[in-house]
C-alpha cells in the first residue's frame, strides 16, 4: 500500500508542480487524475515485456509533458505567451547564450547540465516506481485498493475531460497539455503553409523612397522599451522627466520631434523578430516566420533604401556569433560585436554600453554619403545591472576603456534578482539610461538632412509589466527638417517626446512602419531593369 501511495503522489507531484509556477498559485491544481490512474494500473500488471514497454512509453510521455509544462511556465514568464513546441525548441540555444552572458559560461553550463540531470533523474525515479519486482496481486487488499483507486480516478477523469469538475483543484494536466500542444502543432503547420503562400502570392516589391533621397535615415531600437516605461507609475516617474528634458534640449538646437506608439510582435525577448517586422513590413512574431521570410528572398526596407541610393548599414553590438541573417537582409555593411573595437569590459550580458555604440557609429560608420542604418541598442537588456551614467563629454569615450570602473559596480545579477522590487527599479534606471543616451546622441547626429526613428523593440517580460500590459512600444521621430515629420503627424503622432497614451491597445502594428515610409515617401515600384541594377530614380 505504501508503494502504491508513494507512486501516485510522486507522479502527481511531477505533473502539478509546473502548473503552480505557470499560474502562480501553489496547490492549484492539487490533483492530477492521470497519476492516480496510471500508477495503480502499472503496479497491477505482471512483470514482462508488455509492462516494460508500457512503462517506457508512459514515462516518456509524462517526461515530455512535465518538460512542456515547465517550458510553458518559463515562456510565459519571459515572453508573456504559451509554449509552442512547433516553434520554440530552437530557443534552447538562445537560453544558453543568455545564461552565459548573465552568469558566465561555467555557471551556465552547470545550470544546463543540472537541468538535464534533474530531468533524467525524474525519468529514472518514475521508471523505478512503475516497475516493481512484484506486481500487486488482485486477490490481496493492496490489489483491490489499486483497482478501486484506478476505477475512481478514471471516473473523475472522464467527468473532468467532459468539462464537469467534481473535485475542486483537480485537473488532467497530461491530457490537457497533450491536446493543447497537438492543436498548436496542427494550427501552426496550417499557418506556416498559409504564410508561405502569402509570401509567394503577395510579395512586397522594393520601392524607392524619393522623399528621402540623399537623407540619412537612422532606425534605432531601444531594448525592452515598452509603453509600460511611460504609462506605469513604477517606471514613468523615472523616464518621463528624461523625455521632457530631451524635448527641451532638442528644441534648443532647433530639432523637432513627434512621438507615437506601435504594437510590437513579441514581448520579453526575441528582439530580432521586432527588427524583422519593422524591416519587412510583415508581422513576424515567431522564429519560423522569421526564417521563412528570410529564405523567401522577401524585400525589406534595405531593398527600398538601396534602390533609393542610400548605403545600408546594420550595427548589432549583441551579435557575438555568425549572423547569416545579416547577409540574407542584404546590408552593405554589418558591424557586429567583433567589428566594434570596444576595449572596455562587458557588463554581464551587455557586450558594450550604448553610448560607446552610438559614439563609434557616428564617428566611424555613418560616413559622408547618405545612409540607411539599423541600430539595435542593448544596455537596457536584462539583467539591468550595472547602471551606467551618461558621460556628458563624449570625447572621453574613445575605445571604451573609460567604462572600466563600472565593471564591478552594483550588485551582480544573482544578488539583484532575489528581490522583485529591486529588479523593477533597475529596469526603470536601465531604460532611463538608454533613452537619455539616445537623446544626447540625437543632439549630435541629427540635422536637417537626417531622419532619426527611435523605437522600442518590445515590452519587457510580464515580471516587469504585468500579464495584461499592452504590447505597444514608444516611437520617437526626430529631424531638423519639420517637413519630414508631417507624414507621421498625419498618422496620429503628436509633437514632442511623449506619445498619446489614451489607447495603447489600439496602436498600429509595427509592420506598418515600412508601408508608411513607402506610401509617404515613395513612388510606384521601379521597373525590373532599374531595380536589378540599383539605379537611383
Amino acid at each position: 500500500m505504501i508503494r502504491l501511495l508513494l507512486t501516485c503522489v510522486t507522479l502527481n507531484f511531477l505533473l502539478v508542480v509546473p502548473l503552480w509556477w505557470r499560474f502562480g498559485e501553489i496547490g492549484s491544481p492539487l490533483i492530477a487524475w492521470e497519476a492516480w490512474l496510471i500508477a495503480p494500473m502499472m503496479l497491477l500488471i505482471r512483470p514482462g515485456n508488455l509492462r516494460r514497454w508500457m512503462a517506457i512509453l508512459l514515462v516518456g510521455w509524462l517526461a515530455l509533458i512535465t518538460a512542456a509544462n515547465l517550458g510553458d511556465a518559463a515562456t510565459h514568464t519571459a515572453f508573456g505567451r504559451s509554449l509552442n513546441l512547433y516553434l520554440d525548441v530552437p530557443l534552447v540555444r538562445s537560453i544558453y547564450h543568455l545564461l552565459v552572458g548573465n552568469v558566465g559560461q561555467v555557471a551556465a553550463t552547470f545550470l544546463m547540465l543540472f537541468g538535464s540531470a534533474a530531468l533524467l533523474g525524474s525519468l529514472w525515479v518514475m521508471q523505478r516506481l512503475l516497475l516493481p519486482v512484484k506486481h500487486l496481486a488482485l486477490w490481496r487488499a493492496t490489489g483491490v485498493s489499486a483497482i478501486l483507486l484506478m476505477i475512481t480516478a478514471a471516473g473523475f477523469a472522464i467527468f473532468e475531460a467532459n468539462g464537469k469538475r467534481l473535485v475542486a483543484k483537480s485537473a488532467l494536466p497530461a491530457v490537457n497539455t497533450t491536446r493543447f500542444q497537438w492543436q498548436q502543432v496542427v494550427a501552426t503547420h496550417r499557418a506556416r503553409v498559409a504564410f508561405t503562400e502569402q509570401l509567394q502570392d503577395t510579395p512586397l516589391e522594393p520601392r524607392p523612397l524619393p522623399g528621402l533621397l540623399g537623407r540619412n535615415v537612422l532606425l534605432t531600437f531601444i531594448e525592452s522599451y515598452g509603453v509600460s516605461a511611460i504609462n506605469d507609475s513604477r517606471y514613468s516617474n523615472v523616464v518621463l522627466p528624461t523625455l521632457d528634458d530631451i524635448q527641451q534640449r532638442l528644441g534648443q538646437r532647433d530639432l523637432h520631434a513627434v512621438s507615437g506608439l506601435l504594437e510590437a510582435p513579441i514581448r520579453g525577448g526575441q528582439s530580432w523578430l521586432a527588427h524583422a517586422t519593422a524591416l519587412s513590413g510583415r508581422w513576424i512574431d515567431n522564429q519560423l516566420w522569421y526564417r521563412l521570410m528570410l529564405e523567401s528572398d522577401h524585400s525589406t526596407l534595405i531593398s527600398d533604401f538601396s534602390s533609393t541610393g542610400q548605403r545600408t548599414l546594420s550595427v548589432m553590438p549583441a551579435i557575438t556569433l555568425a549572423w547569416p541573417e545579416g547577409l540574407a537582409y542584404g546590408f552593405d555593411e554589418i558591424a557586429a560585436a567583433k567589428d566594434l573595437p570596444y576595449a572596455g569590459p562587458p557588463l554581464n550580458w551587455v557586450t558594450m554600453p550604448d553610448q560607446f555604440t552610438l559614439d563609434y557609429t557616428q564617428r566611424h560608420l555613418l560616413g559622408e554619403t547618405p545612409v540607411f542604418a539599423q541600430l539595435a541598442l542593448i544596455s537596457s537588456h536584462a539583467p539591468w545591472t550595472p547602471i551606467l551614467p551618461v558621460l556628458e563629454d563624449w570625447s572621453m569615450i574613445g575605445d571604451g576603456r573609460v567604462f572600466a570602473p563600472w565593471e564591478e559596480a552594483g550588485d551582480p545579477p544573482e544578488v539583484l534578482w532575489q528581490d522583485i522590487e529591486r529588479i523593477r527599479d533597475h529596469y526603470a534606471w536601465s531604460i532611463d539610461y538608454a533613452v537619455k543616451v539616445t537623446g544626447r546622441w540625437a543632439e549630435r547626429v541629427v540635422d536637417d538632412n537626417t531622419l532619426l526613428i527611435v523605437l522600442g523593440d518590445h515590452q519587457a517580460a510580464p515580471l516587469i509589466t504585468g500579464d495584461n500590459a499592452s504590447a505597444a512600444v514608444p516611437v520617437h521621430v526626430i529631424s531638423g527638417d519639420p517637413r519630414l515629420l508631417e507624414p507621421f503627424k498625419a498618422r496620429g503622432f503628436i509633437d514632442g517626446m511623449l506619445p498619446s497614451l489614451e489607447s495603447p491597445e489600439e496602436a498600429a502594428k509595427m509592420s506598418q512602419l515600412r508601408h508608411w515610409l513607402q506610401q509617404d515617401f515613395g513612388t510606384p515600384a521601379l521597373t525590373s531593369s532599374l531595380s536589378t541594377t540599383g539605379t537611383t530614380p
